[in-house]
């Protein structure tokens, strides 16, 4: 089975050494864009035309088109249901992913599973690396997209667009000789660019603008209960 582009993304938040979440601290709304993201390229679901500036543009299921992968799957049949925002979309199929997933990749030898509980009291759950080529080559690509300036694939494309969405590209890629700005910068290019079909476009901007809404949320919440 395909590692899925969520699991790409998850592999680039966690610490290969500490198996903890690095780079994001709403895992559950980036996996869930990924996950959106990856249906969109699929063919199985598709960004509504919005019919008022007032009305959130909605993403449904196409008939007939469920994917074969069970995360995947599940997710269709969520959107499947009824139409939904992106930013409802997001939040829903990234609930409970993070671990799924993780699980996914400790079944392919990427990851291991290590339980234990902070000051013997709070349980807690890592994911160490255990084979990091798959990870390294996924960095690659990145780098070839993001520093040397190559034309991403449709999964690279998603990926930038992501961690863009995040504000987290420069932290995943050697800068060689490059600022965090410029790699920033060319990321969200990336993300603006004509590497993917309108359908597919369509749904990453939908997808990234609400991870982007969302984290925007979660730290103001978070700094007014500071």
């Amino acid at each position: 089975m395909e590692i899925l582009i969520a699991e790409d993304m998850l592999l680039l938040l966690l610490d290969d050494e500490s198996g903890k979440l690095t780079l994001t601290s709403y895992p559950q709304t980036v996996l869930g864009g990924a996950l959106l993201v990856e249906l969109a390229i699929t063919g199985a679901v598709e960004v509504e035309e919005k019919t008022s500036m007032w009305r959130s543009a909605k993403v449904r299921a196409v008939a007939g088109a469920p994917p074969a992968d069970p995360v995947l799957r599940a997710a269709y049949d969520v959107i499947a249901d009824r139409p939904r925002t992106a930013q409802d979309l997001v939040q829903r199929l990234g609930k409970g992913t993070k671990d799924a997933l993780a699980d996914r990749l400790a079944e392919r030898g990427l990851l291991e599973r290590h339980d234990d509980r902070v000051l013997g009291l709070f349980p807690r759950t890592r994911w160490p690396a255990v084979d990091s080529s798959h990870e390294q080559e996924v960095r690659r690509q990145l780098t070839a997209a993001l520093v040397q300036g190559a034309e991403p694939d449709e999964r690279t494309g998603a990926l930038v667009a992501l961690l863009s969405a995040i504000d987290k590209p420069h932290k995943v890629v050697d800068h060689d000789g490059l600022t965090a700005g410029e790699v920033r910068k060319r990321a969200k290019t990336i993300a603006r660019g004509d590497w993917a079909a309108k359908a597919v476009r369509d749904a990453i901007t939908a997808s990234t603008a609400a991870i982007t809404a969302v984290a925007a949320t979660t730290a103001a919440a978070g700094a007014a209960g500071s």
